[in-house]
């Protein structure tokens, strides 16, 4: 066998007690592990919800709201979640644009790409009958305030 993959060595034997014969040697017990079960408590999170929706004619079914089919309801979704993301990659210049007044110009392009991208998932219809990408845009990336 090669040193590489040789077996552990056994632990050496601690020395005989005076009075034990010299062929008796001692050998450390392995630790005895604990009777009882180690319990690990976790404490108690608290995690928001979205309201609870229920199916229609069903009463007590709930609905799971990314399942929703509603053309309207999938626009606002996705409107606030392209919205959402310009911000969460641009957080200085975001923080910018709004102490200098500015956010229009600053974020032209990315507002452009986020658009198109918009009308192309829920089609154009949706789109410009709907105010979702402008509510999302004032909401999100103003801050509430009424810019777009």
């Amino acid at each position: 066998m090669s040193p590489a993959f040789a077996p552990a060595a056994a632990p050496a034997p601690a020395p005989a007690a005076e009075g034990e014969p010299a062929a008796v040697a001692r050998v450390a017990a392995p630790p005895v592990p604990s009777e009882e079960p180690i319990t690990v408590v976790a404490p108690a999170i608290r995690v928001p919800t979205a309201p609870r929706t229920t199916v229609p004619g069903t009463p007590g079914k709930v609905l799971n709201p990314f399942l929703v089919q509603d053309p309207q309801v999938k626009a606002r979704r996705l409107a606030r979640a392209l919205i959402s993301d310009m911000v969460s990659y641009h957080p200085a210049k975001r923080a910018q644009g709004l102490k200098d007044g500015t956010l229009k110009e600053i974020f032209r392009e990315e507002i452009k790409k986020s658009y198109e991208e918009f009308v192309l998932q829920v089609g154009d219809d949706v789109a410009k009958k709907s105010t979702h990408f402008q509510d999302a845009l004032n909401e999100i990336l103003a801050g509430g305030q009424r810019i777009f």
